[in-house]
């Protein structure tokens, strides 16, 4: 199983990781708004988490507003150099917590500076443009502005989130897609309908992520969305001794070499628990049996 994956392998300048990073949604508050209730604790899960080996760090501006961001920058600048922090754009919160599409070629730039800002950097490494409102403001347009700051510098790898089939081949015809981060984990493999919108499912685009090889940022790992799935993930879980949440990190690890799990959490103890899924080696009768 490799440990380490590359982003935008042909360009220029590729992004080499480990396997195993780190999404920041769940530092926030409730209903991921407002300032984490332990912020000393997020501080130090940012920067244990750099300690223990991840170099890629999830985040959005939208986050919060802005606490990840916030976060981040506390903790971990100035940046080591083979950090990759990835954010981003393409939705906002209204006061009300909804999450609504900001999305037009100006939404998109202001949030680049928005990010730029926060973050305290001069170039954000990689961008996933996440698709709401489908339809409503043409990929072409939203791709477009992006691939422009891209040429102007203000990024350097363009990906796409909560994506379709359709709407990544049709991505791949306008330009470079780094890198995709949809829903996906070992019992969420599919669209799912949430309050604010449908997410598109990893499985859907794992295959033509591997044919072009473009590694797949699964998020959100749904545990309980198919109840009984998860007696084989606990009955594997046994022989490892290990935790149904680490079973399914390793799944992931396993399934596919163009796999980068980002698995979130507000708790320390958590953190280092989901890390040590990457020492968990499934067998080949493992695999076949959660299938």
């Amino acid at each position: 199983m490799s440990t380490t994956i590359t982003i935008a392998q042909t360009a220029s300048q590729p992004l080499t990781v480990n396997r195993l990073g780190y999404g920041t949604m769940r530092l926030t508050g409730p209903e991921i708004w407002g300032e984490p209730a332990n912020r000393p604790e997020a501080l130090q899960i940012l920067r244990t988490a750099v300690e223990l080996g991840v170099n890629f760090i999830d985040t959005a501006d939208y986050y919060g507003e802005d606490v990840t961001n916030r976060l981040i920058r506390e903790a971990l600048h100035p940046y080591s150099s083979d950090l990759v922090i990835c954010t981003k754009v393409g939705a906002t919160r209204r006061p009300d917590k909804s999450w609504v599409p900001y999305n037009t070629p100006e939404n998109l730039r202001a949030s680049i500076d928005n990010n730029l800002r926060t973050l305290k950097q001069e170039q954000v490494q990689l961008v996933h443009l996440r698709l709401m409102g489908h339809g409503q403001v043409p990929l072409d347009e939203q791709l477009g502005a992006m691939f422009e700051m891209q040429r102007e510098g203000k990024i350097l790898h363009v990906g796409l989130s909560n994506v379709t089939r359709e709407e990544l081949e049709a991505g791949l015809q306008l330009g470079p897609i780094a890198t995709v981060e949809n829903m996906y984990s070992y019992a969420q493999r599919t669209t799912v309908k949430l309050p604010h919108g449908a997410n598109p499912g990893g499985e859907e685009v794992l295959d033509l992520c591997e044919q072009h090889g473009i590694p797949l940022i699964p998020f959100f790992s749904l545990l309980h969305a198919l109840p009984k799935e998860l007696d084989k993930i606990g009955e594997i879980a046994r022989r490892h001794d290990a935790t149904p949440a680490q079973i399914n990190i390793a799944w992931l690890l396993h399934k596919s070499p163009w796999l980068l799990p980002i698995p979130g959490t507000s708790s320390l103890a958590h953190l280092q628990e989901n890390l040590k899924a990457a020492d968990i080696r499934l067998s080949a009768e493992d695999m076949a049996y959660l299938g």
